[in-house]
């Protein structure tokens, strides 16, 4: 089967490496990782080796930016919103930074396989 391919953590909803059109959905799943704006630029589609340079960095400067804010936001909120506010914005950082380390992992695995590697299941 096709999907055993995949290694493990590879992006829901990408087709696994060397099944046909994979490449067209990783292009797809990759730009939904970007800025909106990425989209209007034909040479990303064009070059996924590019765009999934490019995403690795967008998503790595705002996991970096998640971690900053979680680290600044008791002392830069704390006297300006209510503390289950805060706690609230605490956990909503949280959940972000989770999102965006599991993106960073996934794209590892997209570029890994964009330039070649193969996973082979172990038994």
């Amino acid at each position: 089967m096709v999907r055993d391919l995949a290694p493990p953590g590879w992006p829901s909803g990408v087709l696994p490496p060397g099944a046909p059109g994979w490449e067209d959905s990783v292009v797809g799943w990759l730009l939904d990782q970007c800025p909106p704006e990425y989209r209007g630029h034909d040479v990303l589609r064009r070059h996924p080796v590019v765009l999934v340079r490019f995403a690795a960095h967008h998503i790595e400067s705002a996991l970096a930016g998640a971690r900053s804010a979680y680290g600044s936001a008791r002392r830069e909120l704390g006297e300006r919103v209510a503390p289950e506010v805060l706690d609230q914005s605490l956990r909503a950082l949280e959940a972000e930074g989770a999102r965006l380390a599991r993106a960073s992992r996934e794209i590892a695995l997209v570029e890994d396989a964009l330039l070649g590697g193969r996973w082979t299941p172990r038994l």
